[in-house]
C-alpha cells in the first residue's frame, strides 16, 4: 500500500511519502540531500531494496524543501523537526517495528545526528559529505563516529566531497566510477544496502544487533 502522510513540525510542514505492506519487518526512514528530493535514483534502488525485504519505506521530505529553500539551515532545527516526523511514524507502527534511518547527503548527517535519540537501530548514509568543498581541511566524521549506532555508509570513489575511512563507520562500500550523484548505477547502490537491511527482515519484536562504531 503506498500513501502520504502530512506531518506538521515545529519549523514547518514535512511531507512523508509511503509504501506500507501488511506487518512490516521494519521501517526504513529515507530522506533527501540539501538540493534534491526523494526521487533520488539512489534513494529508489535502496527503497526497492528494503520492499523486497518485508520492509515499509518513508521518504521524507524536509519542511525547508517544502519551504523551496535549498539550504537546510540550523543543524539543531533540522534535527528537531526530523524527530517530531521521526515521532509521528513511530506512532503510526508502533515501537516494536525497528527502525532505520538513512538519506543521502546532508540527510545521511541528519541520519547519524538523530539516530540514538530516534532510537534507531541502524543507518544507512548515501554519499555522505565527509569534507565541505569550500573547507576541505574540516571533516564530518564525527557524525559517523558519534551516531550511537551501526552504520553503512556507501560512497562513490570520485565523490569530490571525499570518502570515509574504513575504520569511520561499521561498514563502508566504495562504489567504482560513482561520484557525489551515485547515479551511473541504482542497482549496485540497492545491492550494498541490500544485506545490511536483510539483518531486520523477519526480525520484528526482536532486540537490535549490538553496536560497533568505527574509529579508535
Amino acid at each position: 500500500m503506498t500513501g502520504r502522510m502530512d506531518v506538521v513540525t515545529t519549523h514547518g510542514p514535512a511531507e512523508v511519502l509511503l509504501d506500507e505492506p501488511g506487518a512490516p519487518a521494519f521501517l526504513l526512514v529515507l530522506t533527501h540531500g540539501s538540493n534534491g528530493g526523494v526521487e533520488a535514483p539512489d534513494l529508489l534502488a535502496v527503497r526497492d531494496a528494503a520492499l523486497a525485504l518485508g520492509g515499509a519505506v518513508a521518504r521524507v521530505t524536509q519542511p525547508f524543501r517544502l519551504a523551496g529553500r535549498r539550504a537546510p539551515g540550523s543543524a539543531a532545527k533540522q534535527d528537531e523537526a526530523w524527530l517530531e516526523v521521526i515521532g509521528a511514524l513511530r506512532r503510526r507502527f508502533g515501537d516494536d517495528v525497528p527502525l532505520v534511518q538513512g538519506g543521502r547527503s546532508n540527510g545521511a548527517r541528519v541520519a547519524c545526528r538523530t539516530a540514538a535519540e530516534a532510537g534507531a537501530a541502524g543507518v544507512v548514509a548515501l554519499a555522505f559529505p565527509l569534507r565541505p568543498l569550500r573547507n576541505p581541511d574540516r571533516t564530518r566524521v564525527d557524525e559517523l563516529r558519534s551516531a550511537g549506532v551501526e552504520v553503512l555508509v556507501v560512497n562513490g570513489d570520485r565523490d569530490p566531497f571525499g570518502v570515509p575511512d574504513a575504520a569511520d563507520a561499521a561498514e563502508v562500500a566504495v562504489l567504482a566510477g560513482e561520484r557525489h550523484d551515485l547515479k551511473r548505477d541504482p542497482a549496485a547502490v540497492g545491492s550494498a544496502a541490500e544485506p545490511w537491511l536483510r539483518r531486520w527482515a523477519g526480525s520484528r519484536g526482536r532486540a537490535a544487533r549490538p553496536v560497533r562504531t568505527g574509529g579508535p
